[in-house]
C-alpha cells in the first residue's frame, strides 16, 4: 500500500512539473517568438504533429532552430542565442503538448 501511494505521489508531482514546463514554454513563446513568427501560440503549436515537434526539438532544438531560422530570418539571431537554450526546452514542451494531433488547444490564442 505504501509503495502504491509513493508511486502515485511521484506520478502526481511529475505531472505538475511537466505542466509547469508547458506553461513556461507558452510564456516564453509569447514573449520572445510570437512577434518574430507573426503567429499566435495556437497557430504555432498546430504547425506540426507531436512526433514532428519531438523530432524538431531533439538535440537541443537543432531542427527547430534550423527550420524556423530559415522561415523567419529575423528570428535567427534570437533562436541561435545560447541564452535561449532553456527557453527552447520549455517552448518544445509547449509545442508538443499542443501539437496538431494532440487534441489539446492552448489558451493563448
Amino acid at each position: 500500500m505504501k509503495k502504491l501511494l509513493s508511486v502515485l505521489l511521484i506520478a502526481a508531482l511529475s505531472a505538475t512539473v511537466a505542466s509547469a514546463d508547458v506553461k513556461a514554454g507558452q510564456k516564453a513563446y509569447l514573449k520572445t517568438l510570437k512577434a518574430k513568427f507573426n503567429m499566435n501560440g495556437t497557430k504555432f503549436a498546430a504547425e506540426h504533429t507531436v512526433a514532428e515537434w519531438e523530432e524538431l526539438f531533439a538535440n537541443d532544438g537543432a531542427g527547430f532552430i534550423k527550420e524556423y531560422s530559415e522561415r523567419f530570418p529575423a528570428a535567427a539571431s534570437v533562436l541561435s542565442n545560447p541564452s535561449m537554450k532553456d527557453q527552447l526546452k520549455d517552448i518544445g514542451d509547449f509545442a508538443k503538448e499542443y501539437g496538431s494531433d494532440s487534441g489539446n488547444v492552448p489558451s493563448c490564442g
